[in-house]
């Protein structure tokens, strides 16, 4: 049998920034820009922003001293970890990754930031524990098979970022090899997140990858205190590889581990949105500048997916075509589409201007989805879209777009990074600071002061700080 589980620890155990091509340490500064802004926007206009501190306030872990973007509160290293890993999902604004059909940054970037704060670690061992966790978890999903593991009914992004958050804090932390090992024993009890949360618009998605960014960190500290955990969680008969999927590829979960970096090929998305919809988002804004397209002069819209897209944001149609709240709406390929047609693009504010918008919602009701096998071709490998619009003239047009954008082969470029980060962060920080917290995270390598880098987002004036600690709900 693989020793996948030892051969994970000794790599996140033994990772170096200077082991790191140049290239995977900018692309993960990048994305902890990308994190930054989006936890940042969310910790003053994500919904369970208020119900998440009071919750940790009545469990006594809002008294600390680590640090929650934009948030002038201290609180405990879990806690930190937990409230940064919720905000960072809560937009489903954040990063992807699309073989392994999950999100990266949300759970494994705050594990690595509250251990740096518990230790003094530099950006550099940041970076490098964030690039050991985008690798083991993206390996895990894809050793899963992340289509039977959704058809299980869980969340990837959860189940296998715990192990990620392991490995990102317990390489800051310093962590051994056999420490790391413990670390992962620990996981494989809590690689946990339900699907469930589709059906009635709940907060469990981000839910998911705060608990994972805690876990993770508890698990990691815990290893490095002798806390012992199983030896062989991930491949053992009874461990996760078995447990999670009818018919996985342990393989792949250490395939060119160490040459081929698998945190190249996690993409940064230009939609607050399920990544499944955003390539016929792509084609829907095109369509619309090239040919005029209105709600007023759309007839239908039918978005091809692949099929593990359209189990997301396209079934059942109905409820898809009838959002109710934000979390409806992000799973709604109906929705998105109407929102860019109607906008030209999408971003977070469009879902409080058009959840309650008659033309948008009618427009919804015209647009489905389906599985199609031209976009079904492109899968894994991409999240492809094909949209046809059909006119009230009776004129068809047709777009199909194979890589959206975002994605590491359709990058955004660096003013389009800085543009979504100052969309995000702007109400809250001045272009001073805007600035100058864009400038430290694109550089987080050479930060020596974590702690202090982070504590540049809080918002400057009083009436964000209000905001951002939850006054005046």
């Amino acid at each position: 049998m693989t020793a996948i589980t030892r051969t994970l620890a000794e790599f996140a155990a033994g990772l170096s920034h200077d082991k790191l091509p140049a290239e995977v340490s900018e692309r993960t500064c990048m994305l902890i820009l990308d994190h930054a802004g989006i936890v940042l926007r969310a910790r003053n206009a994500a919904d369970l922003k208020g119900p998440m501190q009071a919750g940790l306030e009545a469990l006594g872990m809002a008294s600390g001293t680590a640090t929650v973007i934009g948030d002038p509160q201290g609180y405990t290293p879990g806690a930190a970890a937990l409230f940064n890993g919720n905000l960072g999902h809560a937009l489903d604004f954040d990063d992807t990754h699309a073989r392994a059909s999950l999100h990266c940054g949300a759970p494994i970037i705050p594990a690595a930031l509250a251990a740096a704060e518990m230790t003094g670690a530099p950006g550099r061992n940041v970076v490098a524990g964030i690039v050991a966790g985008f690798e083991v978890q993206i390996r895990l999903s894809m050793a899963l098979g992340p289509t039977e593991h959704y058809n299980r009914g869980y969340h990837p992004t959860a189940t296998c970022g715990v192990f990620g958050a392991a490995a990102a804090a317990g390489r800051v932390l310093g962590l051994s090899a056999d420490q790391m090992v413990r670390a992962f024993g620990l996981c494989g009890s809590q690689a946990a997140g339900s699907m469930q949360f589709l059906v009635d618009g709940a907060w469990n998605k981000p839910f998911h990858t705060g608990y994972a960014a805690m876990n993770g960190l508890n698990a990691a500290v815990l290893a490095r205190e002798g806390f012992r955990g199983t030896a062989e969680p991930i491949e053992g008969k009874k461990g996760f590889l078995q447990g999670y999927a009818p018919n996985p590829d342990p393989d792949k979960a250490i395939a060119d581990l160490g040459r081929v970096w698998e945190t190249m090929a996690v993409a940064v998305k230009p939609y607050p949105s399920c990544r499944y919809g955003h390539a016929a988002m792509d084609a829907l804004v095109a369509l619309r500048a090239d040919h005029g397209l209105s709600h007023e002069n759309i007839d239908s819209i039918e978005i091809g997916l692949p099929r593990t897209g359209w189990n997301l944001i396209g079934d059942p149609e109905e409820d898809k075509q009838n959002p109710k709240n934000y979390v409806d709406g992000q799973f709604s390929m109906s929705f998105v589409a109407a929102v860019a047609v109607r906008e030209g693009g999408m971003g977070w504010d469009d879902y409080e201007k058009h959840l309650g918008d008659t033309d948008t919602l009618a427009l919804c009701r015209r647009i489905r989805a389906v599985a199609h096998p031209r976009v079904e071709a492109e899968f894994p490998a991409n999240m492809s879209g094909l949209a046809t619009v059909k006119l009230k003239s009776g004129e068809t047009l047709e777009k199909m777009v194979v890589v959206p954008k975002g994605e590491p082969d359709n990058f955004l470029t660096a003013d389009e990074l800085r543009a979504k980060f100052d969309g995000l962060t702007s109400p809250y920080l001045s272009d001073t600071r805007r600035d100058a917290l864009a400038k430290t995270m694109l550089a987080f390598d050479n930060v020596d002061d974590v702690a202090a880098a982070l504590k540049s987002s809080l918002p400057e004036s009083a009436a964000a700080l209000k905001v951002a600690t939850g006054g005046d709900d």
